[in-house]
C-alpha cells in the first residue's frame, strides 16, 4: 500500500480571477480554513500514508512558510519549490528524486470523498502505470469525458462533448516509473502523458460515486463555501474490539494471539467504501492490572492498521481507556469516565471528528457497550457471533446513493 502521498499545489488559478492575485490557488479559504487544508486532513485519515509531497509552482514561498516540516497526524509534509512553471508533468519529474516506487496523486484544487485505498488496492497486480479515480457522472459541460474498454481508458472527449459521464476526478495511484514518460518541460499530465499511456494500454481508471468537487472556477469556488463544510460530516460506526474485531480470549495484547472475527476486516472497509468513519473504543484495564503496557496497545493497533490496509481499509481512530479501579499500577488505578459504560471515548470522537449523529451507530459485544452509546446519544447493536460484515451491511446507508 502506497505510503506517500503528492499533491500538486503549483497551477495560476487564474480562471479565479482577483482571487489568485495574492494567493496559491489551494490555500484561498473555504468556510474559514485554506481550501488545501481539507485535502491533508482527508489523507492523514489514512494511517499508511506517512509522508506527503507539496509540489509548489506559483507563490511556493507561501505554501512552503504555511506547510513545510509540518505533520498531519502522523504524516509528515515537506514542499517541492519548482524553479519555473514546468506544468503537472514537468512538476512531477522535477521532484523524481524524492518519490517512492508507488505514490498516490492529487490535485490541490479538487476534493474527492471515496476511499482513497481502494484505489490502490485497484491497481495491485495491475501493469498499468497509473490508476486514477473517476467521478462516475458528474454533470457539466466544462469536463472532459473518458471512454473505458472494461478499466482501460481509451479515449479522451474534449470538454463540452457529452453532458454526463465518468471525469477525471484528479486523484491517481501512480508508479514511478510513469516519470519516463515525461520527456518534455513544460510537461501536462493531462494533455500529454495520460494519452501517451492510454495508447500503451498503461492507464486504467476505477469509478466511484463519491461527492466531488474542484474550485477552479468561481461558481465551484462559491458552491464548495456552501457544500464542503456539509459534506465533511459523516456518520461514524463505533467499533468495540475485543469480542467484535477479534476473538476475545482475555486481555489480548499480542500480535500472535489476535484472531480477527470472521467479516471483522470487511465491516471496516465496508464503513470506508460507504463514507462512514470507522472508530475502535476499547476498554483496555490490562494496562491498570500490569499485564501489558501502553506500547504494547499501539503496537497491536500499528499492526492492525497495516492488516486493513492490505484489504483497503482503515481505522480512523483508535480510542482506549487503559484506566480501572481495582488496578494494580498506581498510575492507572483510578476510575475514568472514558471506561465504558461511561461514554467518554465515543463523546471524545464526537468532539475531535466532524461526526454527523444521524446515522451513527455501535456495534459492541456487551451490555456496558450498549449502555456507553445510549449514553452519548447513538444506537447500539449487540453483535453475538457470524460474519461481521454481513451483521454490519444492513445497518448501514450507502451514503452516495442517499445524497
Amino acid at each position: 500500500m502506497p505510503k506517500q502521498a503528492v499533491i500538486l499545489v503549483g497551477g495560476l488559478g487564474s480562471r479565479l480571477g482577483e482571487r489568485t492575485r495574492f494567493l496559491p490557488k489551494p490555500m484561498l479559504e473555504i468556510a474559514g480554513r485554506p481550501f488545501l487544508d481539507y485535502v491533508l486532513d482527508e489523507l492523514a485519515r489514512y494511517p499508511s500514508i506517512e509522508e506527503i509531497l507539496l509540489l509548489a509552482g506559483y507563490r511556493a514561498q507561501q505554501v512552503a512558510e504555511a506547510y513545510h516540516d509540518r505533520k498531519r497526524r502522523g504524516a509528515s509534509i515537506s514542499v517541492v519549490a519548482e524553479p519555473a512553471p514546468y506544468g503537472t508533468g514537468g512538476a512531477l519529474k522535477y521532484a523524481s528524486s524524492m518519490l517512492r516506487e508507488r505514490f498516490f496523486l492529487l490535485n490541490g484544487d479538487s476534493f474527492f470523498d471515496f476511499n482513497l485505498l481502494d484505489l490502490a488496492l485497484q491497481a495491485k497486480g495491475s501493469s498499468a502505470l497509473v490508476h486514477m479515480a473517476l467521478k462516475r457522472d458528474q454533470p457539466g459541460d466544462r469536463y472532459g469525458r473518458l471512454v473505458l474498454d472494461g478499466r482501460k481508458v481509451v479515449k479522451f472527449l474534449a470538454a463540452g462533448s457529452r453532458p454526463s459521464g465518468p471525469i477525471n476526478a484528479g486523484v491517481y495511484c501512480v508508479d514511478r516509473r510513469v516519470i519516463d514518460s515525461i520527456e518534455e518541460m513544460p510537461c501536462s499530465l493531462e494533455q500529454t502523458v495520460f494519452p501517451r499511456l492510454a495508447a500503451k494500454g498503461q492507464l486504467e481508471a476505477v469509478p466511484y460515486d463519491s461527492f466531488f468537487i474542484d474550485i477552479g472556477v468561481p461558481a465551484d469556488f462559491e458552491r464548495a463555501q456552501e457544500e464542503l463544510l456539509e459534506r465533511l460530516r459523516r456518520p461514524a460506526v463505533f467499533f468495540d474490539r475485543d469480542g467484535v474485531l477479534n476473538v476475545d480470549k482475555a486481555y489480548v495484547h499480542r500480535i500472535q494471539d489476535f484472531e480477527w472475527v470472521p467479516g471483522a476486516r470487511e465491516a471496516i472497509k465496508l464503513c470506508n467504501d460507504l463514507g462512514y468513519y470507522a472508530f475502535v473504543v476499547t476498554n483496555q484495564a490490562g494496562v491498570a492490572r500490569g499485564y501489558y503496557g501502553i506500547d504494547d496497545v499501539h503496537r497491536l493497533h500499528d499492526w492492525m492498521s497495516a492488516e486493513l490496509a492490505a484489504i483497503g481499509a482503515h481505522i480512523d481512530d483508535f480510542q482506549y481507556c487503559p484506566y480501572h479501579e481495582d488496578g494494580t499500577v498506581e498510575a492507572y488505578r483510578r476510575a475514568s469516565d472514558r471506561r465504558k459504560p461511561a461514554p467518554g471515548m465515543i463523546v471524545d470522537c464526537l468532539e475531535a471528528w466532524p461526526v454527523r449523529i444521524e446515522g451513527s451507530l455501535l456495534v459492541g459485544d456487551n451490555n456496558r457497550d450498549i449502555v456507553a452509546a445510549d449514553a452519548a446519544g447513538i444506537p447500539g447493536h449487540l453483535f453475538g457471533e457470524g460474519d461481521l460484515a454481513a451483521f454490519l451491511r444492513p445497518l448501514l446507508v450507502d451514503r452516495a446513493s442517499s445524497g
